[in-house]
């Protein structure tokens, strides 16, 4: 194939979807005409499909790499991890007393009138779950100074236990962060290698299931959706595909990809989120404003609500059978054939 410097006119902007099954990509030329590609996904490692599939692209068109201007990123990897029971085994690290937040939820039952209903399994066992002597107060005084030595102590179960990824979630520490911030420093010096959240960096917000929950799904799926970026990086660079990557987020915005590895828990819904912003498009463009969108793939089947041309939001979300996730998404209706399971 005979090289050839490409120009802002010839660029070509990638989409790209990976789902359990399949990975789309859609290749949008500078000139409106666009290409489409399907390819299995490479379960063993995700990124390669993609790597795979434009490479098949631009196999059958005769094009070069430099072409390729812009990455953007939709994927349910971080979902199907939940769903599947395959995200990093995970410890969590509480205030004294609130070892068991991820237990009583919110006292809520999905099926009010159902004899036989069974609360998902916390994503941390109990015996994973470790408690520092603290207390910040819900106006951000300290009631109770942070103690090193049970902090230390909590260090010291760590290293037995040897985790694969840390949450750490103080009380109210999103009034007053300088306990938890201390913990973070902490436990990241002495476990430099260990992918470590804090619910200060993920979600700084009251209400304390909600916070502790969304900060462990971020750890709980860290590793795979940061082993998972890394390798699709090094393949893009090793194709001379070196260029910026956006990642799709649930809201149906987009975020850097240094960020998406900083905040997994802001892609869980990266996929559907961006069936949505496309359909909400699309309407447009035949008139409609109020529609039902539905997208099925290996794994999950989802449904939303478009109204007046505007996608339904929501600040909560259930992932899988129940696991909280707190954060600005899409709203929408999932069922998965491992929920059903």
């Amino acid at each position: 194939m005979k090289s050839r410097k490409s120009t802002t006119k010839d660029q070509i902007r990638v989409g790209a979807d990976i789902g359990g099954t399949f990975t789309d990509l859609v290749m949008l030329r500078s000139d409106g005409n666009y290409s489409v590609q399907k390819v299995p996904s490479t379960v063993e490692d995700f990124s390669r499909g993609i790597v795979e599939g434009l490479d098949a692209f631009l196999s059958d068109n005769k094009l070069n790499s430099d072409l390729i201007s812009e990455i953007i990123h939709g994927t349910t990897v971080a979902t199907n991890a939940i769903l599947e029971n395959q995200g990093a085994r995970t410890a969590l690290v509480t205030t004294r007393g609130f070892r068991d937040v991820l237990e009583f939820r919110r006292l809520r039952f999905p099926d009010l009138f159902s004899l036989d209903y069974t609360p998902p399994k916390p994503l941390v066992q109990r015996r994973h779950r470790f408690e520092v002597i603290e207390r910040i107060m819900p106006d951000g005084s300290v009631r109770q100074p942070l103690d090193d030595v049970s902090v230390e102590s909590v260090l010291e179960k760590l290293e037995q236990l040897q985790p694969e990824a840390i949450a750490i979630c103080l009380l109210h520490s999103y009034a007053n962060p300088i306990h938890e911030r201390k913990v973070v420093e902490a436990v990241k010096n002495r476990f430099p290698n260990l992918y470590v959240s804090g619910s200060i960096d993920v979600l700084p917000e009251i209400r304390e299931y909600e916070r502790t929950s969304t900060t462990v799904i971020n750890s709980y799926i860290g590793p795979i959706v940061d082993n998972y970026l890394e390798s699709m990086q090094k393949r893009l660079d090793h194709a001379n595909m070196a260029v910026p990557i956006s990642i799709m987020q649930s809201n149906g915005g987009v975020m850097s990809y240094a960020a998406a590895r900083r905040s997994p828990a802001r892609i869980i819904e990266s996929g559907p989120a961006a069936g949505v912003v496309e359909a909400i498009r699309l309407a447009d463009r035949i008139g409609l404003k109020d529609v039902i969108t539905f997208d099925m793939g290996g794994t999950t089947a989802k449904a939303s609500l478009i109204e007046q041309g505007k996608p339904s939001l929501t600040t909560e979300y259930e992932v899988g059978a129940g696991i909280q996730l707190s954060n600005r998404l899409v709203k929408g209706r999932a069922r998965s054939k491992t929920a059903r399971n």
